[in-house]
C-alpha cells in the first residue's frame, strides 16, 4: 500500500498526517522528510495524526523515537493524536506513551501546546 506523508509547519509545530503503512520500507523516507523540516523550520513540537495509519512495525516506532529525540533537544514535545486502536496497541506495548502524551484530536493537540 506504501505511505502518504503529509506535513504542515504551524508556528514551531510540526504536524505530520501518515496514511498507509509506516514499515522498514517507508520509514527512512519520514525520517529523512521529518528530520529535515524540523531543522530547517526550528520546529519545537511535533503532532502525529495517525488516524488514518493502517499499520506500523518496530522501524516505524524507530523512526518516531528518533523524532522525538530530537524536538527533546529543543525541549519540545510530542502529541500523538487521533491513533487508530492496532497502532494505539503498539504505542502501549512499546512504553510510548509513557513519553508521547495522547489527544482524540489534531486541534486538542494544537491546544495542549498553545498553538491554537
Amino acid at each position: 500500500m506504501g505511505l502518504t506523508i503529509d506535513m504542515e509547519v504551524i508556528g514551531e509545530v510540526l504536524c505530520i498526517r501518515l496514511r498507509g503503512e509506516l514499515d522498514h520500507h517507508t520509514a527512512e523516507e519520514l525520517k529523512y522528510k521529518a528530520s529535515h523540516l524540523i531543522e530547517k523550520n526550528r520546529i519545537k513540537h511535533i503532532i502525529l495524526n495517525l488516524e488514518e495509519l493502517s499499520f506500523m512495525d518496530s522501524s516505524g516506532l524507530g523512526v518516531i523515537l528518533g523524532r522525538y529525540k530530537q524536538i527533546k533537544q529543543n525541549h519540545g514535545e510530542m502529541v500523538v493524536c487521533a491513533i487508530s486502536s492496532s497502532v494505539k496497541r503498539l504505542f502501549e506495548m512499546s512504553g510510548l506513551f509513557k513519553i508521547i502524551k495522547q489527544e482524540v484530536s489534531e486541534e486538542n493537540a494544537l491546544q495542549r501546546l498553545g498553538v491554537a
